[in-house]
Protein backbone atom coordinates (compact mmCIF):
# COMPACT_ATOMS: atom_id res chain seq x y z
CA UNK A 1 0.00 0.00 0.00
CA UNK A 2 1.49 3.31 -1.17
CA UNK A 3 1.47 6.46 1.71
CA UNK A 4 0.81 10.01 0.08
CA UNK A 5 3.60 12.14 1.74
CA UNK A 6 2.71 15.85 1.25
CA UNK A 7 6.11 18.01 0.74
CA UNK A 8 6.63 21.37 0.28
CA UNK A 9 8.95 22.85 -2.18
CA UNK A 10 10.30 26.23 -3.51
CA UNK A 11 10.57 27.02 -7.04
CA UNK A 12 14.82 26.56 -6.80
CA UNK A 13 17.29 24.24 -8.46
CA UNK A 14 17.59 22.88 -5.36
CA UNK A 15 14.00 21.29 -5.05
CA UNK A 16 15.32 18.97 -7.60
CA UNK A 17 15.56 15.74 -5.60
CA UNK A 18 11.91 16.40 -4.13
CA UNK A 19 11.27 16.56 -8.32
CA UNK A 20 12.53 13.97 -9.43
CA UNK A 21 11.90 11.61 -6.95
CA UNK A 22 8.33 12.09 -7.41
CA UNK A 23 8.39 12.18 -11.44
CA UNK A 24 10.70 9.28 -11.75
CA UNK A 25 9.49 7.03 -9.63
CA UNK A 26 11.50 7.09 -7.18
CA UNK A 27 9.30 7.45 -4.70
CA UNK A 28 7.03 4.70 -5.63
CA UNK A 29 9.69 2.24 -5.71
CA UNK A 30 9.91 3.28 -1.52
CA UNK A 31 6.07 2.74 -1.09
CA UNK A 32 4.87 6.31 -0.71
CA UNK A 33 3.91 9.28 -3.36
CA UNK A 34 5.47 12.61 -3.03
CA UNK A 35 2.21 15.19 -3.52
CA UNK A 36 4.38 18.63 -4.36
CA UNK A 37 3.35 21.48 -3.37
CA UNK A 38 4.78 24.68 -4.10
CA UNK A 39 5.03 27.75 -1.95
CA UNK A 40 6.43 31.02 -2.39
CA UNK A 41 8.26 32.05 0.50
CA UNK A 42 10.31 29.89 3.36
CA UNK A 43 8.37 31.44 5.91
CA UNK A 44 5.20 29.98 4.23
CA UNK A 45 7.10 26.28 3.43
CA UNK A 46 7.97 26.87 7.82
CA UNK A 47 4.64 27.47 8.43
CA UNK A 48 3.12 24.77 6.47
CA UNK A 49 5.23 22.32 8.24
CA UNK A 50 4.44 23.72 11.15
CA UNK A 51 0.60 23.31 10.68
CA UNK A 52 0.80 19.80 9.58
CA UNK A 53 -0.77 21.00 5.80
CA UNK A 54 2.56 18.55 5.02
CA UNK A 55 4.68 16.10 6.10
CA UNK A 56 8.01 17.59 5.07
CA UNK A 57 9.17 20.17 3.01
CA UNK A 58 12.57 22.02 1.58
CA UNK A 59 14.08 24.62 3.96
CA UNK A 60 17.45 26.43 4.01
CA UNK A 61 19.88 24.25 6.28
CA UNK A 62 20.16 26.74 9.26
CA UNK A 63 15.90 26.76 9.78
CA UNK A 64 15.69 23.61 11.81
CA UNK A 65 18.73 25.49 13.67
CA UNK A 66 17.01 28.28 14.00
CA UNK A 67 13.87 26.72 14.94
CA UNK A 68 15.76 24.81 18.36
CA UNK A 69 16.96 28.56 19.34
CA UNK A 70 13.76 29.92 19.18
CA UNK A 71 14.29 32.04 16.00
CA UNK A 72 12.06 32.45 12.85
CA UNK A 73 8.98 32.64 14.46
CA UNK A 74 8.57 28.74 14.69
CA UNK A 75 5.88 27.48 16.95
CA UNK A 76 7.67 23.49 17.16
CA UNK A 77 10.63 22.61 16.55
CA UNK A 78 11.78 21.11 13.13
CA UNK A 79 14.78 18.70 12.33
CA UNK A 80 16.51 17.97 9.35
CA UNK A 81 16.60 14.43 8.16
CA UNK A 82 18.17 14.85 4.69
CA UNK A 83 20.07 17.25 3.15
CA UNK A 84 19.05 18.03 -0.50
CA UNK A 85 21.59 20.19 -1.99
CA UNK A 86 25.09 21.56 -1.31
CA UNK A 87 26.11 24.69 -2.05
CA UNK A 88 24.16 26.08 -5.52
CA UNK A 89 24.27 30.00 -4.42
CA UNK A 90 25.57 32.38 -6.21
CA UNK A 91 26.97 36.04 -5.39
CA UNK A 92 26.41 38.93 -7.98
CA UNK A 93 26.15 42.70 -8.02
CA UNK A 94 24.10 45.53 -10.13
CA UNK A 95 25.63 46.88 -13.44
CA UNK A 96 26.94 50.15 -11.30
CA UNK A 97 29.19 48.05 -9.13
CA UNK A 98 30.54 45.86 -11.99
CA UNK A 99 31.44 48.33 -13.80
CA UNK A 100 33.54 50.05 -10.94
CA UNK A 101 35.42 46.97 -10.41
CA UNK A 102 36.12 46.08 -14.05
CA UNK A 103 37.24 49.95 -13.81
CA UNK A 104 39.59 48.52 -11.48
CA UNK A 105 40.98 45.94 -13.05
CA UNK A 106 38.62 43.08 -11.51
CA UNK A 107 38.17 40.12 -14.50
CA UNK A 108 34.90 38.16 -12.46
CA UNK A 109 36.97 34.89 -12.99
CA UNK A 110 34.35 33.35 -10.30
CA UNK A 111 37.37 31.35 -8.74
CA UNK A 112 39.10 33.81 -6.34
CA UNK A 113 37.02 34.60 -3.32
CA UNK A 114 40.05 36.63 -1.96
CA UNK A 115 39.96 39.07 -5.49
CA UNK A 116 36.53 39.08 -5.48
CA UNK A 117 35.32 40.30 -1.82
CA UNK A 118 38.71 42.82 -1.98
CA UNK A 119 37.20 43.93 -5.50
CA UNK A 120 34.39 43.94 -3.91
CA UNK A 121 34.81 46.09 -0.54
CA UNK A 122 36.37 48.71 -2.45
CA UNK A 123 33.87 49.22 -4.84
CA UNK A 124 31.29 50.13 -2.43
CA UNK A 125 30.10 53.49 -1.66
CA UNK A 126 29.12 53.26 1.44
CA UNK A 127 27.81 49.85 3.85
CA UNK A 128 27.35 47.53 1.45
CA UNK A 129 23.24 46.77 0.57
CA UNK A 130 23.77 43.02 0.20
CA UNK A 131 19.92 40.70 -0.09
CA UNK A 132 19.50 37.31 1.18
CA UNK A 133 15.91 35.35 0.89
CA UNK A 134 15.68 34.54 4.57
CA UNK A 135 17.82 35.83 7.69
CA UNK A 136 18.38 32.37 8.90
CA UNK A 137 20.34 31.15 5.77
CA UNK A 138 23.69 29.57 4.37
CA UNK A 139 23.23 32.59 1.81
CA UNK A 140 23.99 34.97 4.96
CA UNK A 141 26.53 32.70 6.96
CA UNK A 142 28.39 32.58 3.49
CA UNK A 143 28.38 36.43 3.24
CA UNK A 144 29.02 37.09 6.69
CA UNK A 145 32.11 34.86 7.10
CA UNK A 146 34.08 36.09 3.70
CA UNK A 147 33.32 39.85 4.25
CA UNK A 148 34.62 39.12 7.81
CA UNK A 149 37.59 37.21 6.61
CA UNK A 150 38.72 40.10 4.58
CA UNK A 151 38.55 42.47 6.86
CA UNK A 152 34.82 43.62 6.82
CA UNK A 153 32.97 42.69 9.85
CA UNK A 154 30.04 41.74 9.16
CA UNK A 155 27.07 42.12 10.04
CA UNK A 156 28.49 45.34 11.80
CA UNK A 157 29.52 46.78 7.94
CA UNK A 158 27.49 45.48 5.98
CA UNK A 159 23.49 45.78 5.30
CA UNK A 160 21.81 42.58 4.71
CA UNK A 161 18.72 42.66 3.92
CA UNK A 162 16.35 39.82 3.07
CA UNK A 163 14.50 40.36 -0.18
CA UNK A 164 12.45 37.15 -1.79
CA UNK A 165 14.38 36.49 -4.53
CA UNK A 166 11.68 37.14 -7.60
CA UNK A 167 12.69 40.88 -6.47
CA UNK A 168 16.35 40.99 -6.30
CA UNK A 169 16.66 42.05 -9.87
CA UNK A 170 14.03 44.47 -9.57
CA UNK A 171 16.38 46.08 -6.53
CA UNK A 172 18.80 45.73 -8.03
CA UNK A 173 18.08 47.61 -11.25
CA UNK A 174 16.54 50.19 -8.93
CA UNK A 175 19.71 51.37 -7.02
CA UNK A 176 18.57 49.84 -3.40
CA UNK A 177 20.63 46.84 -3.52
CA UNK A 178 24.77 46.44 -4.79
CA UNK A 179 24.62 42.93 -4.53
CA UNK A 180 22.50 39.42 -3.78
CA UNK A 181 23.34 36.09 -2.80
CA UNK A 182 20.85 33.66 -3.99
CA UNK A 183 19.74 30.21 -4.95
CA UNK A 184 19.75 29.67 -9.52
CA UNK A 185 18.17 30.10 -11.12
CA UNK A 186 17.50 33.55 -9.55
CA UNK A 187 20.90 34.95 -9.97
CA UNK A 188 20.81 33.78 -13.56
CA UNK A 189 17.35 35.43 -14.56
CA UNK A 190 19.17 38.40 -12.99
CA UNK A 191 21.64 38.01 -15.42
CA UNK A 192 19.35 37.49 -18.58
CA UNK A 193 17.36 40.80 -17.15
CA UNK A 194 20.05 42.83 -17.66
CA UNK A 195 21.31 43.91 -14.48
CA UNK A 196 23.87 42.08 -12.50
CA UNK A 197 26.89 40.50 -13.09
CA UNK A 198 27.77 37.22 -11.41
CA UNK A 199 30.87 37.58 -9.27
CA UNK A 200 31.41 34.54 -6.83
CA UNK A 201 29.47 31.11 -6.58
CA UNK A 202 28.76 29.75 -3.28
CA UNK A 203 30.91 26.67 -3.29
CA UNK A 204 34.30 29.34 -3.86
CA UNK A 205 33.38 30.35 -0.07
CA UNK A 206 32.88 26.96 1.79
CA UNK A 207 32.95 23.65 -0.62
CA UNK A 208 30.45 21.21 0.36
CA UNK A 209 28.45 23.52 2.52
CA UNK A 210 24.61 22.00 3.16
CA UNK A 211 22.35 24.70 1.54
CA UNK A 212 19.08 22.96 1.77
CA UNK A 213 17.56 20.03 3.73
CA UNK A 214 14.58 18.51 4.05
CA UNK A 215 12.59 19.39 6.95
CA UNK A 216 9.84 18.36 9.18
CA UNK A 217 8.27 18.83 12.88
CA UNK A 218 10.35 16.83 15.16
CA UNK A 219 7.68 15.08 16.54
CA UNK A 220 6.90 13.56 13.61
CA UNK A 221 10.75 12.30 13.26
CA UNK A 222 10.45 10.66 16.65
CA UNK A 223 6.95 8.77 16.30
CA UNK A 224 6.40 8.25 12.90
CA UNK A 225 9.81 7.85 11.27
CA UNK A 226 9.27 4.64 8.97
CA UNK A 227 7.40 6.57 5.95
CA UNK A 228 10.35 9.32 6.22
CA UNK A 229 12.90 6.31 6.04
CA UNK A 230 11.23 5.77 3.01
CA UNK A 231 11.41 9.54 1.83
CA UNK A 232 14.82 9.79 2.77
CA UNK A 233 15.80 6.16 0.57
CA UNK A 234 13.79 7.93 -2.61
CA UNK A 235 15.84 11.75 -2.54
CA UNK A 236 18.97 9.63 -1.90
CA UNK A 237 17.83 7.15 -5.17
CA UNK A 238 16.75 10.79 -7.11
CA UNK A 239 20.40 12.28 -5.97
CA UNK A 240 22.26 9.90 -7.45
CA UNK A 241 20.68 10.22 -10.40
CA UNK A 242 20.99 13.95 -10.95
CA UNK A 243 24.71 12.95 -10.54
CA UNK A 244 24.85 11.19 -13.39
CA UNK A 245 25.99 14.03 -16.40
CA UNK A 246 23.81 12.00 -18.40
CA UNK A 247 20.75 12.67 -16.82
CA UNK A 248 21.02 16.62 -17.19
CA UNK A 249 18.95 17.19 -20.15
CA UNK A 250 15.81 15.04 -18.41
CA UNK A 251 16.24 17.03 -15.45
CA UNK A 252 16.26 20.02 -16.97
CA UNK A 253 13.42 19.81 -19.08
CA UNK A 254 11.50 18.48 -15.64
CA UNK A 255 12.69 21.27 -13.73
CA UNK A 256 11.52 24.14 -16.48
CA UNK A 257 7.66 22.75 -16.22
CA UNK A 258 5.32 25.10 -14.92
CA UNK A 259 4.11 23.19 -12.07
CA UNK A 260 7.60 23.75 -10.76
CA UNK A 261 10.29 26.14 -11.45
CA UNK A 262 8.85 27.88 -15.13
CA UNK A 263 11.89 29.22 -16.15
CA UNK A 264 13.78 28.30 -19.71
CA UNK A 265 15.50 24.57 -19.84
CA UNK A 266 18.59 26.89 -20.79
CA UNK A 267 18.74 28.54 -17.76
CA UNK A 268 18.73 25.69 -15.59
CA UNK A 269 21.61 23.89 -17.46
CA UNK A 270 23.79 26.51 -16.36
CA UNK A 271 23.78 25.94 -12.66
CA UNK A 272 23.18 21.55 -13.06
CA UNK A 273 26.49 22.07 -16.00
CA UNK A 274 28.13 24.56 -13.93
CA UNK A 275 28.74 26.16 -17.55
CA UNK A 276 27.40 29.95 -15.89
CA UNK A 277 26.50 32.82 -18.25
CA UNK A 278 28.17 35.70 -15.93
CA UNK A 279 26.80 38.82 -17.41
CA UNK A 280 24.71 40.77 -20.14
CA UNK A 281 27.69 40.62 -22.22
CA UNK A 282 27.53 36.32 -22.75
CA UNK A 283 30.86 36.20 -20.64
CA UNK A 284 30.88 32.43 -19.96
CA UNK A 285 32.93 31.02 -16.80
CA UNK A 286 33.02 26.65 -15.56
CA UNK A 287 32.14 26.45 -12.31
CA UNK A 288 33.04 22.68 -10.95
CA UNK A 289 30.46 21.14 -8.91
CA UNK A 290 28.74 24.75 -8.61
CA UNK A 291 25.63 22.58 -6.97
CA UNK A 292 25.98 18.89 -5.60
CA UNK A 293 22.52 16.29 -4.63
CA UNK A 294 24.82 13.75 -3.72
CA UNK A 295 25.50 14.90 -0.48
CA UNK A 296 25.98 13.35 2.92
CA UNK A 297 23.90 12.54 5.83
CA UNK A 298 22.43 16.11 8.22
CA UNK A 299 26.20 16.03 10.05
CA UNK A 300 25.35 17.95 13.41
CA UNK A 301 28.86 19.31 13.24
CA UNK A 302 27.34 21.50 10.55
CA UNK A 303 24.15 22.29 12.69
CA UNK A 304 26.53 23.02 15.51
CA UNK A 305 28.52 25.44 13.42
CA UNK A 306 25.13 27.61 12.58
CA UNK A 307 23.97 27.20 16.44
CA UNK A 308 27.46 29.19 17.00
CA UNK A 309 27.33 31.52 14.44
CA UNK A 310 23.69 32.44 14.90
CA UNK A 311 24.30 32.69 18.90
CA UNK A 312 26.97 34.97 17.87
CA UNK A 313 25.48 37.20 15.94
CA UNK A 314 22.16 37.66 18.57
CA UNK A 315 24.03 37.08 21.95
CA UNK A 316 22.84 33.88 22.61
CA UNK A 317 25.16 31.68 24.72
CA UNK A 318 27.11 29.94 22.31
CA UNK A 319 27.43 26.43 24.50
CA UNK A 320 23.61 25.81 25.00
CA UNK A 321 23.10 26.95 21.28
CA UNK A 322 25.83 24.58 19.97
CA UNK A 323 24.28 21.57 21.98
CA UNK A 324 20.22 22.30 21.05
CA UNK A 325 21.65 22.82 17.26
CA UNK A 326 22.96 19.27 16.83
CA UNK A 327 19.69 17.70 18.00
CA UNK A 328 18.20 19.36 14.82
CA UNK A 329 20.25 16.80 12.37
CA UNK A 330 19.09 13.67 12.61
CA UNK A 331 21.97 11.72 10.81
CA UNK A 332 21.22 8.59 12.91
CA UNK A 333 17.69 7.91 11.23
CA UNK A 334 19.28 8.94 7.65
CA UNK A 335 21.63 6.64 7.84
CA UNK A 336 19.23 3.92 9.16
CA UNK A 337 16.92 4.63 6.23
CA UNK A 338 20.02 4.07 3.76
CA UNK A 339 21.36 0.67 5.08
CA UNK A 340 18.15 -0.89 3.76
CA UNK A 341 19.81 -0.24 0.38
CA UNK A 342 22.03 -3.60 -1.13
CA UNK A 343 25.17 -2.14 -1.12
CA UNK A 344 25.26 1.09 0.03
CA UNK A 345 28.26 2.79 1.73
CA UNK A 346 28.09 6.23 2.94
CA UNK A 347 30.39 8.35 1.32
CA UNK A 348 33.72 9.58 2.05
CA UNK A 349 33.74 13.24 3.91
CA UNK A 350 36.70 15.39 2.32
CA UNK A 351 37.80 17.77 5.24
CA UNK A 352 35.37 21.08 5.91
CA UNK A 353 37.81 24.05 4.89
CA UNK A 354 36.53 27.30 4.08
CA UNK A 355 38.36 29.79 1.67
CA UNK A 356 40.36 31.25 4.52
CA UNK A 357 42.07 28.00 5.60
CA UNK A 358 39.38 27.61 8.51
CA UNK A 359 38.54 24.01 9.29
CA UNK A 360 35.25 23.07 10.38
CA UNK A 361 36.26 20.49 12.81
CA UNK A 362 34.49 16.85 12.93
CA UNK A 363 32.74 15.87 16.50
CA UNK A 364 34.22 12.25 17.50
CA UNK A 365 31.94 9.46 16.60
CA UNK A 366 30.69 7.10 18.78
Amino acid sequence: MTTTLPAGFLPLIDAAPLIVAAEMGFDRAEGIALDLRRAHSWSALRDMVLFGQVSAAQMLSPMPVASALGLAGAGAPLAAISVLSCNGEVIGVNNAMAARMRDAGHGFAMDDPHAAGRALIAAARGPLRIAVPFPFSMHAELLYHWLTALGLPAPASVDIRTVPPPLMAAGLAAGELDAFCVGEPWGSVAVEEGVASLLLPGSAIWSGAPEKVLGVRADLADTNPEPLRATIRALWHAGQWLCDPQSRTTACALLSGSRYLDVPAEIIDRALSGQMTISGRGEGRHVPQFVDFGCPAPRPEHAAWIGERLAARLGLDRTGARQSAMTTYRTALHDDALQAIPGYSPPVMPPDRFFDGQELGRLPQD
